[in-house]
């Protein structure tokens, strides 16, 4: 093949590709826009995740369903990933209580269907706009069982309280029983090897019980409220 016109090829997929990611800015931008307008108003609010392939049968789609009721009816909104399992069993349990129950729904090849249990649902096609808004209203993260995806906003959270880029709030992980053993790894392994330090293990606590969970949330909050002060605004706007 002729080099040359093999760069020529090169170069004009090049460009193609170069102007679509240019427009994709746009959409990117409106996610962040529409997600601001829409989830400003919803304070205080908890961010819930857990498994997307966890059957109504199971129980933690029903504790899922009573940790987001008894959020709701504390007067929190409830926000999930807005898909099946435990979200669905979230935005159940938050659309049966008193407070608004919020969806962030994301398209995905597999898995991802959203759920009938909304009042507010947000669309999203990039993980990381739709990760800010998990976050940016978040009074308090409550993490069920779940695989990649809810270990992965775990990770997250605790990066960004860890290193200053979001305010210090309460970090939940329910049902000690499927925690334990990467509770007991992140000590013997994480910590021993100087990857975190022992004082990050208390960036997080584990709960059993769904009346348990909204009392840690308000002692944590009992002494400062739920607004966040001047500086943890500055934070935030940087997110």
């Amino acid at each position: 093949m002729d080099i040359k016109k093999f760069d020529h090829q090169d170069r004009s997929s090049t460009n193609g590709t170069l102007i679509r990611e240019s427009w994709k800015i746009f959409q990117i931008i409106a996610e962040f826009v529409e997600g601001f307008e829409r989830l400003s108003s919803i304070k205080p609010s908890v961010s819930v995740f857990g498994s997307a392939r966890v059957p109504p049968s199971s129980p933690y789609y029903k504790l899922a369903e009573d940790v987001a009721r008894q959020l709701s009816d504390a007067g929190f909104s409830v926000v999930s990933g807005g898909g099946p399992g435990i979200m669905e069993a979230a935005n159940k349990g938050a659309q049966a209580g008193k407070s608004p129950s919020i969806g962030l729904n994301i398209e995905l090849p597999r898995e991802q269907v959203a759920n009938p249990y909304q009042d507010i649902a947000l669309d999203f096609r990039h993980f990381f706009s739709r990760k800010v808004m998990f976050v940016k209203y978040a009074s308090a993260y409550v993490v069920l069982p779940g695989g990649f995806g809810t270990l992965d906003e775990l990770a997250e959270i605790l990066t960004l309280v860890q290193t200053g880029k979001t305010p210090k709030i309460p970090i939940i992980l329910v049902h000690r029983p499927f925690w334990e053993k990467l509770i007991d790894w992140f000590k013997e392994n994480l910590v021993a090897e100087g990857a975190i330090d022992q004082e990050d293990m208390e960036l997080f606590q584990v709960i059993d019980e769904p009346r348990e969970v909204v009392e840690a949330i308000f002692t944590f909050y009992e002494d400062r409220g739920f607004e966040p002060s001047s500086r943890e605004r500055e934070i935030l706007l940087d997110l």
